[in-house]
């Protein structure tokens, strides 16, 4: 059994970045050879340096939603806060709710716009049902597109460790990866973050694939392991899509002696949850993969992630990745070097 101590670490709290750089790609670059062992330090504007023609940049292109929304209960008055987290085929939707006191099914949420600029039109919510894991099924009180109703009312549920209430004009740019095209995510996949349109330009001159894996990722990414070891852990359901063009680029890319460099676990997990069923082939559907040591990836060659927070899935699946031992080093060097951390932090490549 693997204990979950083992992927735990100190850091400095002014090391956590609650504001992104100034540029995407200013961001610094921790560079991991697995086969040299060894740490250098670089910067993402290096990143076509580290990679050869032939190779081909995997991106997750899911876009994040404006999730987070703010009501009034009209039977107590009381405020009332949730996060979108997807609707069924009967157009229901799936809710976190919080709110002092209980909730009740039949309860109407009249929902709020969160900024100034949205449109003032009244939207309620009728509950109907609490899951086991607490998330309400609510019927919509409007025949609008969902995702439009969401830009009016929501805004970007940004992790709770940048400290702001609402996300600002700057967070709806920068949250969001240049490449974003499929609406679905309540969190950004932040390893995309740093890439320039002219940084992707610069992958292409040299001989570098693009492929595009769709992952929405969901409020189980950032669950924390309540468990003493990892194989107790239960990872909450994504939906993930890879497409017959993607993975006939990824297969000849792979024919051809190319490496497949994954930007980001979601794109991993996606990659590597196709790859449970066999060869990769067009493939989408709800996984629940959680990869940990002594995991054997399939497909992944290299990767290229942010620091992730203690005791995560996320950074248990990177020391998959890398091993255990060089990524305690190396987030250790980081520290030390004063590397900004989380979402809007700086990124990690391992070769």
């Amino acid at each position: 059994m693997t204990e979950l101590n083992h992927f735990n670490y100190e850091l400095p709290p002014e090391l956590i970045a609650t504001e992104p750089s100034e540029q995407r790609d200013q961001s610094r670059l921790l560079v991991l050879d697995r086969q040299s062992q060894t740490i250098s330090h670089s910067s993402i504007s290096d990143l076509p340096n580290f990679l050869a023609p032939g190779d081909c940049l995997v991106l997750n292109d899911t876009r994040v939603l404006s999730a987070r929304l703010f009501g009034v209960r009209t039977a107590t008055g009381g405020k009332w806060e949730g996060l979108y987290l997807g609707s069924n085929d009967t157009g229901q939707w799936k809710l976190m709710s919080k709110t002092r006191g209980k909730l009740v099914p039949g309860e109407i949420i009249e929902l709020k716009p969160a900024h100034q600029r949205a449109l003032q039109k009244r939207i309620s919510l009728k509950l109907e049902s609490k899951d086991t894991e607490g998330y309400w099924t609510a019927t919509l009180q409007s025949d609008e597109d969902h995702h439009t109703l969401l830009e009016h009312f929501g805004t970007m549920p940004l992790p709770p460790y940048m400290r702001r209430e609402l996300a600002t004009d700057e967070d709806r740019e920068r949250y969001q990866t240049v490449y974003a095209n499929q609406p679905g995510a309540v969190a950004a996949p932040t390893a995309g973050l740093h890439f320039t349109p002219a940084l992707l330009e610069r992958c292409k001159q040299k001989g570098i694939g693009i492929a595009k894996v769709t992952l929405h990722v969901g409020i189980g990414t950032f669950k924390p392991i309540s468990t003493e070891t990892l194989e107790e852990h239960k990872m909450h359901s994504e939906w993930c899509e890879l497409s017959k063009e993607s993975a006939e680029q990824l297969n000849t890319t792979r024919k051809n002696g190319g490496r497949i460099v994954s930007v980001g676990t979601t794109s991993v997990r996606t990659l590597e949850s196709v790859a449970r069923e066999g060869a990769l082939k067009a493939w989408s559907g709800e996984t629940d993969i959680f990869i940990y040591p002594p995991y054997q990836f399939q497909v992944v060659d290299c990767l290229l992630t942010n620091f992730h927070l203690p005791k995560s899935t996320l950074l248990v699946l990177v020391s998959a990745f890398a091993g255990t031992e060089l990524i305690r080093q190396a987030y250790e060097k980081a520290v030390e070097a004063k590397y900004r951390f989380y979402s809007y932090g700086d990124a990690m490549l391992i070769l």
